[in-house]
């Protein structure tokens, strides 16, 4: 994630990253990225992340996680982006 673009978006959203310490928050993985926002970031956010990323990519690893046996969507987040990526992406 050498991108200026997403390392200023995880800037933009350090709060959500509060157990992470503040030179560490550039090497997250895309996947935490992806996991954070999807969950507990705003509409500006999720909208921000699909134009930095790409809705198909976005969505594609969301059920890479959604797949996995332990699965740290809340369920409320799991069941929207289901019916949202299956319309939209």
């Amino acid at each position: 994630m050498n991108n200026p673009e997403i390392k200023q978006f995880i800037k933009e959203n350090s709060s959500l990253f509060w157990w992470i310490k503040e030179d560490a928050k550039e090497n997250i993985s895309i996947n935490l990225l992806v996991e954070i926002i999807l969950n507990y970031g705003d509409l500006e956010s999720v909208k921000k992340l699909f134009s930095l990323i790409g809705i198909k990519k976005v969505a594609e690893l969301f059920y890479q996680s959604t797949k996995r046996k332990r699965v740290n969507y809340h369920p409320r987040t799991v069941h929207f982006f289901n019916l949202y990526f299956k319309r939209n992406a």
